[in-house]
C-alpha cells in the first residue's frame, strides 16, 4: 500500500521578488522585479496536472497566513508601521517551496514502523525561519493519522532546511532504504544553511538505523557557486543518485559508504568538462524531480531553464539515449517560482506512504485542481510590484485569496494558522 506522494507547495498570493534569499542567485538576481502571482499558481497547477497525467500520486501544500501579523508582533511592530525591509519578509511567500517543510523518513526506515516528518527551521534566513509554525499546523493535519509522527523543528542555532539537504535510495519505495543527509562547512561568501548536527538530531528523532544513515559534506565549490541546497546540485529515487561532479566534498567516500549500505545504487554522475556547476545552478538540472512511473520506468521532470541550456540540453540527450536508468525527460513551466530561486523539485515535499491514511483534503485529483485554478483566476493578484507591498489594499486582496482557498478547500483549520 506505501507510495511516493508528491505534495507540491501551491504559490501563494503575495508572490513577490524581493531579493531576500543571499545564496540564492535566481532569488538576488531577480530583486526588484515585477512578480505575477496568479501566472505562478497556475505554472503550479499545471506541473502538479501533469504528474498527475504520468500516473504519480499528487498531494498539495497551502500558502501560510501572509503577512505574518504574529511575527510582527514578536518584534513589537505592525504591518502598516514595518521597515519595507520587515514588510517584505512578513509577506514572503517562500514556503511554496514545499522540499523545505520538512525531512521525512518513511515506515520502513524507522524502529517503530512510523513515517516520521521534523519540519525545518529555516534558521538561516529571517523571512524563512518564521514559517514552521504554520507548516507544523498543516502537517500535523494532513498526518494526523497514528501511523505518523509529526515532529516540531530542531532548535536553533542548528539550521535545518528540510528535505531539499536529504536523499533517500532504495530498491523500492516501499522497502527499507539509506537516508542521506547531506549538510554544509563553508562556501565562499554564502552562508551554509544545513547543520550536521540538525541533521544528525532528525536521524536520531526519525529513530533511523545508524548502518543505513549516511552524513555527507556538500562541496565549498558547490555552495559557492550557489547550490545553497543539496538539491541544486544531486537528486535521488530509488536505486538511482543524479549528481554533478562537483556536488560532494569527498564524493569517492561517499559513494563507496553508498554502495557497501546499497549494492544495487546505480550512480549517473554529470562530469564538470561536460556541465559546469554554473550551467547546473542556472538550469537547475538536478533541481528536478527524479520519479519512478507506473511502468517502473524513470523520469526527469525538468524546468524549461534545462532545455534552454545548450550543454546541459545535449548531455541530457545523451544520456537517455543510452542504456541508464533514467529513460525520460519531461519539460514543465515553472519560470515564476525560478526567478524566485526554485524549481521543480523545490516545489514538492516526497512522502512514502498509504495514501488512506492521509487527510483527503490535502490530496488532489483533476477535479480538485479545477476547483483550486478558479480560485486563484478570481483572488490572487495578477501583479506584485516591489513599490506596493505596503499597500493596504493589497495586503487586503492577499489575505481574502487565502481565506477564500481553505474554505473552498474545506480546511477551515487553517485560516487563523
Amino acid at each position: 500500500m506505501l507510495t511516493e506522494i508528491n505534495f507540491d507547495g501551491l504559490i501563494g498570493p503575495s508572490h513577490n521578488y524581493a531579493g531576500l534569499s543571499p545564496g540564492n542567485l535566481a532569488a538576488t538576481r531577480n530583486a526588484g522585479k515585477i512578480a505575477a502571482p496568479r501566472r505562478a499558481a497556475l505554472e503550479g497547477v499545471a506541473k502538479m496536472r501533469a504528474n498527475l497525467a504520468l500516473g504519480l500520486r499528487q498531494g498539495i501544500l497551502l500558502p501560510l497566513a501572509r503577512p505574518d501579523h504574529g511575527w510582527l508582533d514578536s518584534l513589537a511592530t505592525r504591518y502598516a508601521e514595518a521597515s519595507p525591509h520587515l514588510q517584505a519578509q512578513a509577506l514572503s511567500a517562500s514556503a511554496m517551496w514545499a522540499a523545505n517543510a520538512a525531512t521525512v523518513s518513511p515506515a520502513p526506515d524507522s524502529a517503530d514502523g512510523r513515517c516520521h516528518l521534523t519540519v525545518a527551521n529555516l534558521v538561516t534566513m529571517p523571512h524563512r525561519s518564521h514559517e514552521w509554525p504554520g507548516t507544523l499546523a498543516q502537517l500535523r493535519l494532513a498526518f494526523a493519522d497514528p501511523g505518523f509522527a509529526v515532529h516540531a523543528p530542531v532548535p536553533a542555532p542548528f539550521g535545518d532546511e528540510g528535505a531539499a539537504n536529504h536523499m533517500r535510495l532504495c530498491t523500492a519505495h516501499g522497502r527499507p532504504g539509506v537516508e542521506v543527509f547531506v549538510y554544509g562547512v563553508s562556501g565562499g561568501p554564502f552562508p551554509a544553511r544545513q547543520h550536521r548536527e540538525a541533521s544528525m538530531a532528525v536521524a536520531r528523532r526519525h529513530r533511523l538505523d545508524p548502518a543505513y544513515c549516511l552524513f555527507v559534506a556538500q562541496s565549498e565549490a558547490a555552495i559557492a557557486a550557489g547550490a545553497f541546497h543539496n538539491d541544486v546540485v544531486a537528486v535521488a529515487n530509488e536505486r538511482v543518485l543524479f549528481a554533478h561532479e562537483q556536488a560532494f566534498a569527498d564524493r569517492e567516500a561517499f559513494y563507496a559508504d553508498l554502495r557497501g549500505m546499497l549494492p544495487e545504487v546505480e550512480i549517473v554522475e554529470v562530469p564538470a568538462s561536460r556541465v559546469s556547476l554554473a550551467d547546473a545552478v542556472s538550469s537547475y538540472l538536478f533541481n528536478a524531480q527524479l520519479v519512478s512511473l507506473p511502468d517502473g520506468a524513470m523520469a526527469l521532470i525538468l524546468p524549461e531553464e534545462a532545455r534552454e541550456n545548450a550543454a546541459v540540453w545535449t548531455w541530457l540527450q545523451e544520456m537517455i539515449a543510452g542504456n541508464g536508468p533514467i529513460r525520460r525527460l519531461e519539460v514543465v513551466d515553472v519560470r515564476q517560482s525560478m526567478a524566485n530561486g526554485g524549481g521543480p523539485a523545490c516545489l514538492r515535499l516526497r512522502v512514502v506512504a498509504d495514501p488512506a491514511t492521509i487527510d483527503p483534503r490535502f490530496l488532489v485529483d483533476d477535479a480538485r485542481l479545477d476547483l483550486i485554478v478558479r480560485v486563484i483566476e478570481q483572488h490572487w493578484p495578477e501583479e506584485i510590484a516591489p513599490g506596493v507591498i505596503a499597500d493596504p489594499a493589497l495586503i487586503g486582496a492577499v489575505e481574502r485569496a487565502r481565506r477564500a482557498l481553505l474554505e473552498a478547500l474545506g480546511i477551515v483549520e487553517l485560516i487563523n494558522s
